[in-house]
């Protein structure tokens, strides 16, 4: 199986940052894309950033130009730098990715438990 483990959340003023963590351990072969979601209370998880497993990267526009995504494949781990944060991406962030455990076989995604994001005003 593969297990993956987030850190890095917690709370913070409007304008700081925070930078999240997510380590990918277990039977992996290589991982695929990686990439950060975020649902809040109410409303559809999205897809806040996402990386290649070539370095290409993606990002919704609300965090476009404060948000760095990025990743260690040595590591297993990928990151999501948040900068200038505003009480909007208050939320609980989600990592993903796509491993695939053995060589030949179909890439699955694998979630994180989330950790949460709080911006104060």
């Amino acid at each position: 199986q593969v297990q993956l483990v987030e850190s890095g959340g917690g709370l913070v003023q409007a304008g700081g940052s925070l930078r999240l963590s997510c380590a990918a351990s277990g039977r992996i072969f290589s991982i695929n894309a990686m990439g950060w979601y975020r649902q809040a209370p109410g409303k559809q998880r999205e897809l806040v950033a996402s990386i290649t497993s070539r370095g290409s990267t993606n990002y919704v526009d609300s965090v476009k130009g404060r948000f760095t995504i990025s990743r260690d494949n040595a590591k297993n781990t990928v990151y999501l730098q948040m900068n200038s944060l505003k009480p909007e991406d208050t939320s609980v962030y989600y990592c993903n990715i796509g491993a695939i455990q053995s060589m030949g076989a179909m890439p699955r995604d694998y979630w994180g438990r989330g950790t949460q994001v709080t911006v104060s005003s």
